[in-house]
């Protein structure tokens, strides 16, 4: 049964059990091992040493060989002897095979690396490629965070891709990234965010605009060929790619949609059959193609929507404010005509001219639209691209995000909150639905 926890509580953990923690809004908790070992989504936890775990987080403090953990405030804890860490490792240690068989591969092979990425790429040893699926609340972030963990801690550095627009893993939400893993990711901070190559998509619902998605996935992946095609030791790594909840419908066709565009040689499907089963048939006649159905754990818990959003806000004030609050945001203003502000989707794909009579034109869905600043953008998180011109704003990669603290109209100034002092990167800004107030 769960028990309320406050002040210091000590558990015991048997072999191959776990400790699953939620930390409520209203509080913050710190934790140690005091005696064994113990891993949180595949990050060993180093012993006698107190982490601080804010509110709202939910995870699992798992032991192969058992431990005993001290808990200090207020949260709600139970201990789990049924897990299924042990299916979960054993992929792991398929996918340690298939890395060092591509980086042998690698090493006893001379090959004249191309320039720009082309067909010959292809023939290069390659990693493990692994996609993990599943509805909402079936473990995939989990799963993803501990074959990532333990990649890292065998001294890979696998890429770790984020298609989950919803949940913000490496930046705010609203966002498809990737960044290579270069050791355990940290169970307080997070992923790392050295390097992250990170694309605006603007929505935290990919049916806000699915062509938008699918080309924003597409352009995501070529970047990450075109770094491999360069990088054996990432090649060999391979990467491990979390998608979103939506797997029926056009939810599903967007899943395919990534396991094609990435190249996926590694499906895990978590917590439903029939997902397995479609995905079995639509691959069966691929050759390459492994489709593995892993049970989700029992300390799954079910998030309901207003739960997302508190966790999305939460995300998003870590990017500007730090997860101490320990960054000083830096405020500024521009001139309307300093900046151009642009969304991704709307206007006709052709004039009504040029359509058949009767036809009414349509939204073209990846056209850039200019957008005018007013009040409308108070509150927007926007987002600061790196394309030279508007027209490759779709396809270009972003420097970082600002957040709009003040509209003025009389004197054409728009004011807003951004990570760190200095001029932006780029006078082009990308809007989506994303709002924020502090």
């Amino acid at each position: 049964m769960a028990s309320s926890l406050s002040t210091v509580t000590r558990h015991k953990l048997q072999k191959e059990s776990e400790l699953r923690v939620e930390v409520g809004w209203e509080s913050s908790i710190r934790l140690q091992v005091i005696d064994g070992t113990a891993e949180i989504f595949g990050t060993e936890l180093p012993p006698q040493f107190k982490l601080t775990f804010t509110a709202g987080l939910k995870f699992a403090i798992f032991t192969w060989d058992g431990a005993t953990v001290e808990i200090e405030g207020s949260a709600e804890a139970y201990v789990a002897d049924e897990t299924p860490m042990v299916s979960y490792v054993n992929v792991h240690a398929i996918l340690e095979q298939r890395r060092v068989r591509a980086r042998d591969a690698a090493a006893s092979t001379t090959t004249t690396l191309p320039s720009t990425m082309n067909a010959d790429a292809a023939l290069q040893p390659q990693g493990p490629r692994v996609i993990v699926v599943g509805p909402s609340d079936s473990g995939k972030s989990s799963l993803t965070r501990m074959l990532l963990g333990w990649a890292a801690r065998q001294d890979w550095k696998p890429t770790f891709v984020d298609l989950d627009i919803g949940q913000g893993s490496v930046t705010i939400p609203g966002t498809l990234a990737a960044t290579p893993i270069e050791m355990p990711i940290d169970p307080v901070e997070g992923i790392p965010l050295e390097v992250p190559l990170v694309y605006f998509y603007g929505h935290v619902n990919p049916s806000a605009n699915t062509d938008s998605y699918r080309a924003l996935v597409k352009e995501l992946a070529r970047m990450l060929e075109i770094q491999f095609a360069a990088n054996a030791e990432a090649r060999a790594a391979g990467m491990v790619i979390n998608t979103m909840g939506w797997v029926e419908g056009v939810g599903f066709e967007l899943l395919l949609h990534g396991i094609e565009s990435f190249n996926a040689d590694v499906i895990l499907v978590l917590g439903q059959e029939k997902l397995y089963s479609m995905l079995r048939d639509k691959f069966k006649t691929k050759p390459g193609v492994d489709i593995v159905k892993l049970h989700k754990s029992g300390g799954v818990v079910a998030r309901s929507s207003k739960f997302r959003q508190r966790m999305r806000n939460v995300k998003t004030r870590e990017y500007f404010y730090g997860l101490s609050n320990d960054l000083s945001p830096h405020a500024a203003s521009v001139n309307f005509t300093d900046v151009q502000v642009f969304r991704i989707g709307g206007g006709p794909q052709a004039p009504r001219s040029a359509l058949p009579i009767g036809a009414e034109p349509t939204a073209d869905p990846t056209r850039v639209v200019p957008v005018t600043i007013s009040h409308d953008l108070l509150h927007s998180v926007l987002a600061v691209s790196y394309a030279a011109e508007p027209d490759q704003l779709l396809t270009s990669n972003v420097a970082g995000f600002i957040y709009v603290t003040e509209i003025d109209i009389a004197r054409k100034r728009l004011s807003y909150v951004a990570p760190c002092p200095g001029p932006l990167p780029n006078n082009l800004l990308l809007a989506g639905s994303l709002l924020w107030v502090e």
